[in-house]
């Protein structure tokens, strides 16, 4: 009779056999090159540097304190959950919001570089979840995303290329070879991707995104009859960079509307292809997102996107990176360190999502690690079927619960201009009453006009300021007061009173219809 002990033994080694069978087999389509990840951690730090110095630092005052147009007192009124767990909220001081700021940009400098990757990670994301709750009216879809992949890099090997931590990892391992220890180099041929649930939920989240997109186009009238994005390229706020240019012709945009509808139904090729196809995909939707940033005001959203899919490039790809940038440097053998690097791949594999290198070295019992192990799954997985039931709700296949599905939960949508895009341009006109009686603009000190301006998108003067205008325009009277504070407050002008109006434009795939309809959203004394 063969002993308990025994029998528990060969049980964990089918089981350890049947894990690393279907690893192998979901590699090619579940699995990240180390070098698309270290590509990906270089991309994301580069956004956070350029969401951080380039848009929020110099508007710190505007939209992150007590003198600008969302102090904590509003925040607390009409958002109280998101006044509560933001750090910014902890004082409406310009120079504490500075400081944030400033440890932010550090964090993301070490992410950079992969500086205690893991940690740097996480601030990163404490920061910037925190910056985005102290004024939601500034973000949209793509902060949030950049939000929810930094969350899932906590799962991820983000350190294992072109990093401070990797290079550290490399000298390890030659001193290993050195010592003429087995194991270390990898199989010929062997394929060097990491797989995990980490890669697997990482993603599956962005074809997730792509594919709730594609549904939210099926069940719209305008995407399915082709006149989406030309009428999308009527949105002249929107409209910048090649933008007028492109949409002066119809007839192309109209094809672009079914190609992206047809890129978008494709999106599950993403991890059911493997090898050129896949890539192609990938560098599809990356030339689309360029398109995108190259013609419409959409902030950090394409550059986030073409950030994650880096992560879907397979290796022959990043050979060609390296093979490239190796003929740049003039090295003889540009994969040599690749094959050392990459042959780390199995330390990665059998450490749990969620533990760094450091931590799975540690002599800490085997119940704690495993404990850690099935921590992390179960949070990896209960995210995103959240963040799917999240989605699904957004394109009606689930209902939300009541207090959500009228609330803010909503105002952030990934679907941009879906299930259909807006029919009327919009801009804002700030009347100035003076003492004489006269009134005048307040933007440009001109005649009060509610004619469209020559460019929708000018009237806004940097793209949070946009952000800030769109998510307003449906606001009640108590969000618009601090508006007109501010604006009576950094005047030079004897204005008596100021009138917030929003005016939109009727458009058409041929342009704009009627005449404008301004709506006064409300009237504050100086």
């Amino acid at each position: 009779m063969t002993p308990p002990r025994k029998r528990l033994s060969k049980a964990r080694s089918r089981c350890a056999a049947a894990r690393d069978t279907l690893r192998e087999r979901a590699r090619p389509h579940l699995g990240i090159d180390p070098r698309a990840l270290g590509a990906f951690r270089i991309a994301v730090a580069l956004l956070l540097l350029g969401d951080l110095l380039v848009y929020r630092l110099p508007a710190v005052r505007t939209f992150y304190t007590d003198d600008g147009v969302l102090p904590r007192s509003t925040l607390a009124e009409v958002l109280p959950l998101l006044e509560r767990v933001s750090i910014h909220a902890v004082s409406g001081s310009a120079w504490v919001q500075t400081g944030l700021l400033a440890t932010a940009v550090c964090a993301a400098g070490c992410l950079l570089v992969g500086y205690r990757t893991r940690t740097s990670t996480g601030l990163s994301l404490v920061l910037l979840a925190s910056l985005y709750a102290r004024n939601p009216y500034v973000i949209n879809g793509g902060n949030t995303i950049l939000v929810v992949f930094l969350f899932l890099s906590l799962f991820l090997p983000l350190d294992a290329r072109w990093s401070l931590n990797a290079d550290r990892r490399s000298g390890d391992t030659d001193r290993d070879d050195a010592g003429g220890e087995a194991g270390d180099e990898p199989e010929h041929g062997a394929d060097p991707r990491v797989c995990s649930l980490g890669t697997a939920v990482t993603l599956l989240t962005l074809v997730s995104i792509y594919a709730a997109n594609a549904v939210s186009k099926y069940q719209s009238d305008a995407w399915m009859s082709g006149v989406a994005v030309p009428r999308i390229f009527q949105l002249e706020e929107f409209i910048v960079g090649m933008g007028p240019f492109v949409s002066e012709h119809a007839a192309v945009l109209a094809i672009i509307n079914w190609l992206w509808i047809a890129l978008l139904s494709a999106s599950v090729l993403l991890v059911v292809a493997t090898g050129w196809l896949r890539a192609g995909v990938a560098l599809a939707f990356v030339s689309a997102h360029l398109g995108m940033a190259a013609t419409m005001r959409l902030a950090v959203f394409p550059f986030v996107m073409i950030s994650v899919l880096l992560l879907f490039f397979p290796p022959g790809a990043w050979n060609l990176v390296e093979a490239a940038t190796s003929k740049l440097r003039g090295s003889a053998r540009p994969t040599e360190r690749a094959s050392r690097s990459d042959g780390g791949r199995a330390k990665w594999d059998d450490r749990s999502d969620g533990e760094s290198a450091t931590a799975a070295a540690s002599p800490a019992p085997s119940r704690v690690r495993r404990g850690i192990r099935v921590g992390s799954a179960l949070l990896l997985v209960g995210f995103f079927l959240a963040l799917v039931w999240w989605q699904a709700a957004g394109i009606g296949l689930v209902d939300l619960p009541a207090s959500e599905s009228s609330g803010e939960l909503s105002e952030v949508s990934w679907s941009f201009f879906a299930p259909n895009p807006p029919d009327a341009s919009g801009w804002y006109v700030v009347r100035g009453t003076l003492e004489s009686g006269d009134s005048v603009d307040m933007r440009d000190g001109e005649a009060v006009t509610y004619d469209p301006p020559p460019d929708a998108a000018e009237t806004y003067p940097t793209t949070l300021w946009h952000q800030f205008g769109f998510r307003m325009k449906n606001a009640g009277e108590s969000r618009y007061r601090p508006v007109a504070d501010y604006v009576c407050e950094r005047t030079d002008r004897s204005v008596e009173s100021v009138t917030v109006f929003h005016v939109e434009q009727p458009v058409d795939p041929n342009g704009p219809v009627g005449e404008p309809e301004p709506e006064e959203q409300m009237r504050a004394a100086c």
